[in-house]
């Protein structure tokens, strides 16, 4: 008699166990857009928008290995409720290698580098050959000299320098 009377209080006791946990409400679509924001905020360019747990992203990335770190640190938010991800990132082209330097181009660079700490000198290249003017101390002379005949040209030519 005691049997009958547990049976029901029992199987509704059951019944309420097995159904609570199917009654747990699922994260908001903002709640999981907050959640990518973050995950994706060390990416600009990035952008992402949720709808129904699928998130989609789109933007622009400069690699293949930036990309790659988006997506993951996306789907690692699987128990926050993303059921998927669609991923609509373009990676940038790289840019075409820049075209060779002439020598001479490479001597001017050169030259440039040489007397940017030498106020008052001025230096030109043509034809290989470098013509420095100006006024300069005598201790820098050397110096200057020095780290033009460095620069491999024809002829470096100091002949219209003054010296302090």
């Amino acid at each position: 008699m005691l049997l009958k009377k547990m049976l029901p209080a029992f199987i509704m006791a059951t019944a309420l166990a097995v159904s609570l946990p199917s009654c747990k409400s699922k994260p908001s679509d903002a709640d999981i857009q907050t959640k990518v924001q973050t995950a994706i905020a060390a990416t600009p360019g990035v952008s992402a928008d949720v709808k129904d747990g699928v998130v989609t992203l789109s933007g622009l990335v400069s690699s293949d290995a930036e990309k790659t770190a988006v997506e993951t640190a996306v789907n690692n938010l699987k128990e926050s409720g993303v059921k998927s991800v669609v991923d609509n990132i373009e990676v940038e082209a790289a840019p075409a290698p820049a075209a060779v330097a002439p020598a001479a181009d490479a001597l001017s660079q050169g030259v440039a580098d040489a007397t940017k700490d030498f106020p008052g000198i001025t230096a030109t290249v043509a034809d290989g050959v470098i013509t420095v003017t100006g006024e300069i101390e005598k201790s820098k002379v050397q110096t200057l000299k020095a780290s033009l005949d460095a620069l491999n040209p024809k002829k470096t030519d100091m002949s219209q320098v003054k010296v302090k």
